[in-house]
């Protein structure tokens, strides 16, 4: 999440994204997934999109829902009643077998930070927008992230073949964040393009993390996000946010190129350092009760094209155990409830989770992958 957006608040402000999310939120119909991933290898799509829609509607209308509970019983809040835009999504890469540390490199360069959109009015909205943001709340700080730049994937030299992926990384801030993804006239920004690099290289797109945390009985950690953040409100998410530049003494780009290849490394290894640490902020287990997380995909939300990539692991605390800890979260405030779900009622939740953490769906192409292993 934004834990920069704001130095005296610890609440996002984000009232962008209501005007940017509720003209769209109107019954649509709903659509299984066009297409089904049979593969137990990384499949690259920035060529061919897959959309995802929510579960078809029964008789009367509503739609087919399991009745979420915990594992003590307790009833979970209801999905939404219609179709929400907000939770389409689309795999931009899925990795089912799960890389380790080792095969994800990162190339951090200005080359893939944003490309100022050619409309200089549409250009001008981003301030605009942004100081509107700052008369309604002057504690507002435009922090730095990494931007998704793209990917690739490649194989390394030798007898294994084993498939490795390379994440592009640029920078971006929040400020332009909120002046392009949550303008609500975000859709201009875009390009006509199958290369997703292309199509969204007027976005700002910081890339946000998620994480899969399976507890030691087996169950999935959902959180439901507070009511007083602006993106989303009362939506269930996975724990997660952002890997932070300044964690590593990053606040602009180098031109040392001695240096690069040691620079890479670093913002390679904060993406995982990144996802251990949200997790242990936003939930409250341990770092030591988890393993090392493996990259497992990246998922982005169709309305307003925000890009998150997901990783894995296991904590060896059961359901309850976490459910404990999670009181004593330092990053509890930006949501209301934890929730330890199995894998059926992990997908009633979907339909009220915001489309760039629908991880769910690559976790369970990690789960068909191990039982075809």
């Amino acid at each position: 999440m934004w834990h920069l957006a704001c130095k005296n608040c610890k609440y996002s402000t984000l009232s962008a994204a209501r005007e940017s999310i509720e003209p769209y939120r109107r019954p649509i119909g709903r659509l299984g997934p066009t297409r089904q991933e049979k593969s137990a290898h990384c499949t690259l799509r920035a060529h061919r999109t897959q959309t995802f829609r929510r579960p078809p509607l029964s008789r009367t209308g509503q739609p087919r829902l399991r009745r979420l509970a915990t594992r003590t019983g307790a009833r979970m809040a209801a999905p939404a009643s219609a179709a929400d835009p907000g939770t389409a999504f689309k795999l931009l890469v899925s990795c089912p077998t799960g890389l380790p540390r080792s095969r994800v490199s990162v190339k951090f360069h200005q080359s893939f930070d944003r490309i100022p959109h050619p409309d200089a009015a549409l250009e001008e909205s981003i301030n605009e927008i942004w100081n509107q943001r700052l008369q309604q709340n002057p504690s507002l700080y435009s922090g730095t992230k990494f931007r998704d730049g793209g990917n690739v994937l490649h194989y390394k030299d030798g007898p294994n073949q084993e498939l490795r992926v390379s994440l592009h990384l640029g920078l971006t801030d929040y400020r332009t964040f909120v002046g392009t993804n949550l303008n609500p006239s975000w859709e201009k920004f875009l390009v006509p393009s199958e290369d997703d690099s292309v199509h969204c290289q007027h976005m700002s797109n910081p890339l946000g993390n998620g994480a899969i945390v399976e507890t030691s009985d087996e169950k999935i950690i959902v959180l439901q996000r507070s009511y007083n953040v602006g993106e989303f409100p009362g939506y269930y998410v996975f724990p997660g946010g952002h890997s932070e530049p300044q964690e590593i003494g990053i606040m602009s780009h180098q031109t040392d190129e001695e240096d690069l290849a040691r620079l890479n490394d670093r913002v390679s290894q904060e993406m995982f350092d990144g996802i251990i640490r949200e997790v242990v902020e936003e939930t409250g287990v341990p770092a030591s009760s988890l393993t090392d997380p493996v990259f497992i995909g990246v998922s982005r939300r169709e309305m307003n094209v925000r890009p998150t990539a997901f990783f894995f692991t296991k904590c060896n605390i059961d359901s309850i155990g976490v459910n404990e800890l999670y009181s004593r979260a330092q990053d509890g405030y930006e949501s209301t409830k934890l929730y330890a779900v199995s894998v059926e009622e992990l997908q009633g939740m979907a339909q009220r989770m915001p489309g760039c953490h629908n991880g769910g769906s690559l976790y369970e192409l990690m789960r068909n992958a191990v039982k075809s292993s």
